[in-house]
């Protein structure tokens, strides 16, 4: 009788885990609550850098950001690591609402801006506009930018004067507030640069933490800054930190372990994280509790994510509120999918 009462409880978590299974729903393993789905939104063929990576998937993006008519912008990564670690200079994809199939034939289409080094996308202001993080390794000097309508615009960082240290030096992930101030993680230095509307420094070292690499901020206007802490690169361990910065700068340690490689607000309050050591996405409210989203298997894990937002071009293309996410497929981060998750979102978060 206990045996039968766990299968009941099991049977909408493995149901939905065959489903995914299926090519016509999605080809990574994701299992999730009842009343969620999961399916390929963004894929490709013929990318990969040797014979044995050649599969389904686009080069690795592992940063995502959605503008408010539900176009997708993907930082295409140029690190790619073949024996050691190049810096390629690579373009933004940006793919309108209703997703894609790239080919190695076909995806300049897509490209969108100029290339950059080491580029990582981020929301911007208004969902009209896209900051864009860029950094010279050899230089030691990073730069912000502004994404509009295909065109860059600088914003801050970039070479400083004779004598003077620069102002960013490995810039990550970026996130504005409601009154348009800007936040950059400067990986390199272990600091949040705080920046005005205009880009102009506000505090060089508004939050010092081991190694920030993600950002976001809340319907709150808090904060949230996902850190390695010892971990050197995303693929290993942590133990890694999540804090919550208030707007007059108090901080609070929420989560410590999960190692963030993507951060986005999600409905209640709550933010979610693609923990790509843990092989999962949670959701995680201001007080620390924890809302299990998905569970990855088979080598799969979670990169990037971002909610679509609610507006009148979101609802008519029928992704308004669902969760895109950059997807390693096997074990293989050369090649990456975006899956997009729907769901009760909101009841999830009443769960807590």
């Amino acid at each position: 009788m206990t045996t039968n009462r766990a299968l009941r409880h099991l049977r909408p978590w493995l149901t939905l885990a065959a489903a995914l299974v299926a090519p016509a729903t999605a080809q990574a393993e994701i299992v999730l609550p009842a009343g969620f789905t999961a399916r390929v939104y963004i894929t490709g063929d013929g990318f990969g850098g040797s014979t044995e990576l050649r599969g389904r998937g686009i080069p690795t993006t592992p940063t995502l950001a959605v503008d408010h008519t539900g176009a997708l912008y993907l930082a295409r990564s140029g690190r790619r690591y073949s024996g050691g670690e190049f810096d390629y200079l690579t373009s933004v994809y940006r793919i309108k609402a209703g997703g894609a199939q790239l080919t190695a034939a076909t995806e300049a289409r897509y490209f969108h801006g100029p290339p950059l080094h080491n580029a990582q996308v981020s929301g911007g202001r208004g969902g009209r506009e896209l900051f864009v993080t860029t950094f010279d390794r050899d230089r030691r000097v990073g730069v912000l930018y502004r994404l509009i309508d295909g065109r860059i615009l600088f914003f801050a960082g970039g070479t400083p004067d004779p004598g003077t240290p620069p102002v960013l030096v490995q810039p990550e992930g970026a996130a504005v507030d409601s009154a348009g101030n800007v936040y950059v993680a400067d990986r390199d230095r272990g600091v949040v640069v705080r920046f005005d509307p205009t880009g102009r420094v506000l505090d060089a070292s508004y939050l010092r933490v081991t190694r920030p690499r993600t950002l976001t901020v809340d319907d709150t206007d808090h904060l949230w800054v996902g850190s390695d802490g010892s971990a050197e690169a995303p693929w290993q361990a942590g133990p890694g930190e999540l804090w919550r910065v208030a707007p007059g700068g108090e901080r609070r340690l929420i989560v410590e372990g999960p190692v963030s490689q993507g951060l986005s607000p999600g409905p209640g309050g709550s933010v979610f994280v693609a923990d790509r050591q843990g092989n999962e996405i949670f959701g995680v409210t201001a007080d620390g509790n924890r809302l299990s989203l998905a569970r990855f298997t088979d080598g799969d894990a979670p990169r990037g994510l971002v909610f679509v937002p609610d507006t009148a071009e979101t609802r008519a293309a029928g992704l308004a509120g669902d969760l895109l996410v950059s997807v390693i497929r096997t074990g293989v981060f050369q090649l990456n999918q975006i899956v997009r998750i729907s769901g009760p979102f909101s009841e999830l978060a009443r769960r807590r």
